[in-house]
């Protein structure tokens, strides 16, 4: 398995942090999505800008604390796991995806695909944050 993880730390509180995030079904924040199907609290399915769906199962949620997910496409299968930490009015969040590929692609291409999609992700939710002021 391939292991990405991102910390940041976001000047918000943590229940706003964790509204924006732990919201499948409210993706319009996301640059790279074009639609999010959601099936019921512990399924959805994110559809990239050119349709690729990728689905999410839900294995635990504990509000403004704890997100994991099971992931799986046609390319790899995963799980994720979101950190929310208390800091006062700050927030720090751990971004961790751990993935194996369907086919056999090389380590380095998948992990900065990782990278580079966390990147994105987080640059993103920075973006939404500040809009909801």
């Amino acid at each position: 398995m391939i292991t990405v993880r991102r910390r940041a730390i976001l000047p918000f509180p943590v229940e706003r942090v964790w509204q924006v995030v732990a919201n499948p079904g409210e993706a319009s924040w996301r640059s790279d999505l074009s639609r999010v199907e959601v099936h019921d609290e512990a399924r959805f399915t994110e559809y990239t800008l050119s349709g690729f769906p990728t689905t999410f199962t839900v294995t635990a949620r504990e509000s403004c604390r704890r997100w994991e997910f099971d992931l799986e496409n046609a390319n790899l299968r995963g799980h994720w796991t979101g950190e929310f930490n208390h800091m006062g009015t700050h927030t720090e969040v751990v971004f961790t995806e751990a993935v194996r590929a369907h086919a056999p692609l090389p380590r380095l291409l998948i992990r900065l695909y990782l990278r580079r999609q966390q990147g994105r992700y987080l640059r993103d939710l920075r973006r939404a944050l500040s809009r909801t002021e």
